[in-house]
C-alpha cells in the first residue's frame, strides 16, 4: 500500500491563459501587431528621422510578441520566457519613459514606451504591471 504524500497538497497550477489571462493575452498580441507594424513602417521609410526611437519600437514589438507567447504558452519553459518578457517591458517601458521625459532632444518622435506609453493611452504602463500581476497570480503554489 503507497504511503501518503508528505507536506501540504499543492494545488495544480492555473495555466496563464485561462480565465482573465486570455484578455491579457488579446492585449499584448494586439500590442505586438500594432508596435512591429509601425516600427516596420517607421524603418523602412523614415528610419534617418529617429533612429533610436524606432528601433525601441521595433524592440518593444519584439517583446510583445515574446510576451505573447510566453503567456499562451503551457508549461515551465513558456512561464520562464513570459516572466523574462514582461519583465524586461517594465523596465524597458519605465527606462525610456523616464528618457522621453527628462532628454527629448534624444527623441524626436515617439516610441511605444515614449513617455510611459502616453501615445497608447498609457497602456504599454500598465500592461507589464497586469502581466507581473497574473503571472504571480498563476504561478505554482
Amino acid at each position: 500500500m503507497p504511503e501518503p504524500a508528505s507536506g501540504p497538497a499543492r494545488e495544480p497550477v492555473r495555466a496563464t491563459s485561462s480565465g482573465p489571462g486570455r484578455v491579457l493575452i488579446a492585449v499584448y498580441g494586439v500590442f505586438a501587431l500594432s508596435a512591429t507594424a509601425r516600427a516596420g513602417v517607421q524603418i523602412a521609410t523614415r528610419f534617418s528621422e529617429a533612429p533610436l526611437a524606432y528601433l525601441l519600437s521595433a524592440l518593444a514589438g519584439v517583446v510583445y510578441i515574446l510576451a505573447t507567447i510566453g503567456l499562451a504558452g503551457h508549461g515551465p519553459g513558456a512561464r520562464r520566457l513570459a516572466w523574462a518578457a514582461v519583465g524586461f517591458e517594465m523596465v524597458g517601458v519605465l527606462t525610456v519613459g523616464t528618457l522621453t521625459v527628462f532628454d527629448t532632444a534624444d527623441f524626436p518622435d515617439d516610441t511605444v514606451w515614449s513617455v510611459f506609453g502616453r501615445g497608447y493611452g498609457f497602456v504599454p504602463l500598465v500592461l507589464p504591471v497586469l502581466g507581473l500581476w497574473w503571472l504571480r497570480h498563476t504561478r505554482p503554489r
